[in-house]
C-alpha cells in the first residue's frame, strides 16, 4: 500500500540538495539549486517536443542517453540557456565540470537545468561560484530539499513538491520530487522542470519505460497558455539505496513503484496547473464514459486549453457552451446529444447539462461552485468506459501582465 509522506528531492536515501544565491538574475532571492546522491544513480529523462531546445535540454538528452551513471543535476533560474549557440552550450559542460571537480565526480555523471529568459548567455563566474556555494551548502534535510524547490522558481509563486513509499519485496521505497512551472505551459512537456528521486533499485531500461509512460498521464495533461516550451525536463534519478529486489521487468513490483511515481508526478502536475501565472484557480477537466482513452485525452485537453472556457472560470460563469464548443472542434468524435456535464468543487456538485441539454440548474449554486480554489467540470459521454484527467487553470488579467513585463 503506498504511503503519503511529508518531502521532496531529499525523500529518498541518500539524496542530498541545497539553494544559493548566485545572482544570476535575481538580487533578492537564490537561483540555483543542486540535487546530489551519495551512491551513483541510473537516470531517466523526458524533454521538451519543441524543435528550439535549449543547450541544458541538449546536454542531459545526451547525457541520459549514454552516461551508466549519474551523480547531481545542477540547476539555475533566471536565464533559460535557450538560442544561445555553441557558447551556451558549452556554458552547460562548465557548470559540470565545476561540479566534477568540487564533488570528485565525473562530467558525464552531472545533469543541469535552466529557466528562465530566453536568448541570454548565462554569467558562467557566477554560476561556477554559485556550484561551489551549493557543494558547500548540501543537505540530506526535509528543509534542504525546500529551499532548493524554492531555488528554480521564476514566475511561480509557491514551491512545489511530493513525496511517497510503497513496499517492494519487503523494502521501503521512496520517491519524491520538485518542479517549477508557471507559464509557457502546454500538453507534451511544458516550461516545467521536474527532478523526481528515488532509492529504489531498478534498471536504467525500466526506470526510463515508467517514467515515459507516467508522463502521459501527468505532465503531459497540463496546459496553462498553450505555450510548449524549449527548456522542459523531466529527470528520474534512482540510486539503489532502498536494496528492494532490482526493477527489471513488467511485475507486481514494478506496478508498486509506478503507483508511487504516478502519485508525485500527478501531484506535482497539479501544483503547476494551479499556480498558472496569475491564476486564482486549478481547473481540473474529467472526461469519463469514452469509447477510447485517445479520445478522452483529446476531448480534455480541448477544453482545458479552450481560452474562452478559461476565462469563464475566472468569472465563476457556468458557461457550458464553451466546454461543449472546444470539445466539438477537438477533432475526437462522440454525440453531443447523450452527454451529461457536471461542475464540482468543495461547496459542491452540479449537472449543468444531461443528454446534451441544460437542465435548468441554479446559477447561483453554479457560481458559488466555480468560486473555489479547485473546480473540476466532469464530462459524461456515456459511450464507453474509458477517461482520462487534464489539469489548468482560469485566464486573467494579471496572466497578461506578467507575461507584458517579464523580461524586464
Amino acid at each position: 500500500m503506498m504511503k503519503i509522506i511529508n518531502g521532496g528531492v531529499t525523500a529518498s536515501r541518500g539524496f542530498e540538495a541545497a539553494a544559493a544565491k548566485a545572482q544570476i538574475k535575481y538580487q533578492d532571492r537564490t537561483d540555483m539549486a543542486l540535487v546530489y546522491s551519495e551512491a551513483p544513480c541510473v537516470a531517466a529523462g523526458t524533454f521538451t517536443t519543441n524543435v528550439v531546445k535549449a543547450a541544458p535540454v541538449k546536454w542531459d538528452q545526451e547525457i541520459v542517453k549514454n552516461s551508466e551513471k549519474v551523480h547531481a543535476v545542477v540547476i539555475n533560474s533566471g536565464i533559460a540557456n535557450a538560442c544561445t549557440g555553441a557558447e551556451g552550450y558549452g556554458y552547460c559542460e562548465q557548470t559540470a565540470q565545476a561540479a566534477e571537480r568540487l564533488l570528485s565526480i565525473p562530467v558525464s555523471s552531472v545533469l543541469v537545468a535552466s529557466t528562465g529568459v530566453i536568448g541570454m548567455q548565462l554569467p558562467i563566474d557566477r554560476i561556477r561560484d554559485g556550484v561551489a556555494l551549493l557543494v558547500n551548502a548540501k543537505s540530506d534535510t526535509e528543509e534542504a530539499g525546500l529551499e532548493a524547490a524554492k531555488a528554480i522558481m521564476t514566475t511561480d509563486t509557491k514551491p512545489k513538491y511530493a513525496a511517497a513509499q510503497v513496499e517492494i519485496g519487503g523494502k521501503t521505497v521512496t520517491v519524491g520530487g520538485m518542479c517549477k512551472g508557471s507559464g509557457m505551459i502546454h500538453p507534451n512537456m511544458c516550461t516545467m522542470l521536474s527532478f523526481v528521486t528515488t532509492d529504489a533499485a531498478i534498471t536504467k531500461e525500466m526506470l526510463q519505460k515508467v517514467l515515459s509512460e507516467d508522463i502521459k498521464d501527468t505532465y503531459n495533461m497540463v496546459s496553462v497558455d498553450g505555450d510548449t516550451s524549449t527548456n522542459d525536463t523531466v529527470l528520474l534519478l534512482a540510486n539503489g539505496m532502498a536494496e528492494n529486489p532490482v526493477i527489471d521487468k513488467e511485475d507486481e513490483n514494478y506496478k508498486a513503484f509506478k503507483e508511487a511515481l504516478n502519485y508525485v508526478n500527478t501531484e506535482l502536475a497539479k501544483k503547476i496547473a494551479g499556480d498558472g501565472e496569475g491564476a486564482t484557480c486549478l481547473f481540473e477537466v474529467k472526461v469519463v464514459g469514452a469509447e477510447s482513452k485517445e479520445q478522452a485525452v483529446t476531448l480534455s485537453k480541448s477544453v482545458i486549453t479552450s481560452s474562452l472556457t478559461k476565462a469563464a472560470i475566472y468569472g465563476h460563469d457556468a458557461n457550458w457552451g464553451r466546454i461543449l464548443c472546444a470539445m466539438g472542434y477537438s477533432g475526437a468524435l462522440f454525440d453531443p446529444d447523450r452527454m451529461d456535464l457536471y461542475f464540482e468543487s468543495a461547496a459542491g456538485k452540479l449537472k449543468i447539462i444531461e443528454d446534451g441539454v441544460s437542465t435548468g440548474y441554479s446559477e447561483e449554486l453554479a457560481t458559488k461552485i466555480l468560486s473555489e480554489e479547485h473546480v473540476t467540470a466532469i464530462a459524461d459521454l456515456k459511450m464507453g468506459e474509458a477517461e482520462a484527467t487534464a489539469w489548468g487553470c482560469d485566464l486573467t488579467h494579471e496572466y497578461v501582465n506578467i507575461n507584458a513585463d517579464y523580461r524586464s
